[in-house]
């Protein structure tokens, strides 16, 4: 079980839901999702490919969606992809289980 599967049982999604939100996560149609969920994914998708290519635009439709709080998706994102990348370089397995639980 990867950390963002972790983080949704924590958040209280049980199994089934856990299941389907990551398949509609993983997918390439976003469109069930809220306007400022769609803006955040896009944002983070963005910093993951091309990150060289992140400009003040990108930021600025993201703030225009979630305000203020687009900041707390520019600093949380850019943690996961550090930390991902610095497990991968490691070697680093993922956990097998929710360790939460």
């Amino acid at each position: 079980m990867g950390h963002t599967e972790m983080l949704l049982a924590v958040a209280g999604l049980d199994k089934t839901k856990l299941d389907e939100r990551t398949q509609r996560l993983s997918s390439t149609d976003w469109s069930t999702f809220p306007a400022e969920e769609r803006a955040a994914f896009f944002y983070a998708r963005k910093l993951s490919q091309e990150p060289w290519s992140i400009s003040d635009a990108d930021y600025d439709t993201l703030e225009a969606h979630l305000g203020v709080q687009a900041i707390d998706v520019v600093w949380w994102a850019s943690r996961c992809h550090y930390m991902t990348r610095v497990a991968d370089a490691f070697q680093i397995p993922l956990e097998r289980e929710n360790v939460f639980e």
